[in-house]
Parts: structure tokens; sequence; C-alpha cells
């Protein structure tokens, strides 16, 4: 049976300690801060990055270097037969791309998954790829099963300020205004490979109604019969207080569901600003 390396992004939500714990390699997102060159998790940390945000600095993503992936890939390479490698969304970066493009020239012993995940949902994928790795599939068989179930999760977010959305170029100026003044929270989705808007609402509690309503119904619908694999996720940007009353309230709603639990990527973070939080559902492998 091939030794088989897992590696992930921290868009995941996977810190690098914790990626220790588990035996998974966690890349860390670059992020440029009034042109400086920051690493997610390691010379930059969730409390930097908000201050920095909420102090309106200059900020932008980018994607690990092909020669930070390779030089990982081939360290690993020299103890794993095979790597599986899972990145965020093809959709929400160009990083997946980057690495599919690399993979060409390993001869099949590195396979990179597409499967269109962020935070708490691509955290999921990392754990199924364990499970399958102890099932003894290879690296490849890995791969076609997370892609065959690359739509099984959905993600619903809002926000508490609408000025980030505004500052991406996700709603104009006047929306925004008009937002503020109406106190309209947008709901957002992510099913698949970008963030598009699901809903507008008055308030956070008629924002929070409607996000409880759209996973119930993924879970009464889309997810029909495959109730005995679901979990359930949150991910937040607001403090750590704030997110505990968040996943006690989605407790109460669904007392029979495992909760996955971590920080918002800074990835998305960066368009949803401070305050947001974010209800997921996910299947499990079988």
């Amino acid at each position: 049976m091939s030794k088989i390396a897992v590696v992930t992004d921290s868009n995941s939500g996977i810190t690098q300690e914790k990626g220790k714990e588990l035996g998974v390699h966690v890349l860390p997102m670059p992020f440029f801060i009034n042109g400086e060159l920051f690493l997610e998790d390691i010379t930059l940390t969730q409390e930097e990055f908000y201050k920095k945000l909420e102090e309106d600095s200059e900020i932008s993503t980018s994607q690990p270097t092909p020669s930070d992936v390779m030089d990982l890939w081939e360290t690993l390479l020299e103890e794993y037969d095979e790597i599986v490698h899972i990145p965020m969304s093809s959709g929400l970066s160009g990083s997946c791309q980057t690495a599919m493009n690399l993979a060409l020239d390993y001869d099949g012993k590195v396979q990179v998954v597409n499967n269109q995940r962020i935070s708490v949902t691509q955290e999921q994928s990392v754990y199924d790829a364990l499970t399958l790795i102890a099932k003894g599939k290879t690296a490849l068989e890995i791969k076609e099963i997370l892609e065959a179930e690359k739509l099984e999760s959905s993600i619903y977010i809002t926000v508490d300020n609408l000025k980030y959305l505004k500052k991406g170029g996700r709603i104009t100026s006047a929306a925004a205004a008009l937002g503020t003044v109406l106190n309209l929270k947008p709901v957002l989705q992510i099913q698949g490979d970008k963030l598009d808007a699901y809903a507008k609402v008055r308030g956070i509690k008629a924002a929070k109604r409607t996000m409880f309503q759209a996973i119930e119904k993924d879970l009464k619908e889309r997810f029909a019969g495959k109730e005995d694999l679901m979990r359930l996720g949150i991910s937040y940007t607001c403090s750590k207080e704030e997110a505990q009353v968040w996943k006690e309230e989605i407790l109460s709603k669904f007392p029979n569901y495992e909760i996955l639990e971590a920080p918002l990527s800074l990835s998305v973070a960066c368009h949803v600003g401070p305050g947001a939080v974010a209800v997921t559902c996910m299947k499990k492998v079988d």
C-alpha cells in the first residue's frame, strides 16, 4: 500500500499546529499588506490581520509561489510515495490551477483535488482524504472521490458591515450607503466555485433566520437520505465569544449534528470584513 501525504492550505482553517497534530501539511496563504508580504498563521495572526483591516490598510491576497509548492512536494516525496493536495476552490483563487499545472511534471505522484471547497468544507475534505487513505485508496482514487462529491456542501454567510463588500467591488457605493441606512444584511452563499448573493434582509436576526432556513432546506432536499453522513460547520470573523453564541444558536436548531468550527479563511475575510458569521453543511465520504 502506498504511503500518501495530505497537503492543504491555510484557507481550510487548519492551523500549522493542528496540521502537525493531524499529520497534514498546511501551505500558508500569502497576503500583501501595505506592500509587505505576510504568511497566514506564520508571520500574520488573525488578530493582526483584523487590526490591519480595520485600519483600512491596503490588503491584497496572493497564492503560494510555485517554488514553495514544489519545494514542499519534493521534500514530502522523499518520505511518501504519493501526495493528495487539497487547495482552496479554483473559483476563488488561482492557486488550484497553478498546483494542477505543476503536478503535470510529477508523473501522477501528486494528485491535486479541484473540489471547490473553502473553510470548514475544505477542512472536511482533508478529513475525508485521511479516511480514504486509511481504507487503502490510492491518491488518484481519493482525488476522483472528492471531486465527484465536490458539490455536496453549502456555505451561507452574513456580514456586519457593507464596507468591505463595497471595497471589493461586490456592491456599489450607493447600495452600501442605502443598505447601511436601512440596516440591510446580505446573505451570501458558496456552493461550488464562487461567492454569490443569496438573500437580502433587514437586521442580523433576520439574516441568521434566513441562513437557518437555507441549511434546513438543504438538509431536507439536497441531502435527503444522507442525514447520517452530514456535518454542520460554523465559521466567523467575529470574536470568540460571539462565535460561541452563534454555535449555541445552531446547536439549538440542529441538535443532532456534529459541528466543525473555525475562524473564516482570511482570503474570504478580506471581502466580508470583521463581524461576519457563516454556517455550513457538508457530507462526509461514505
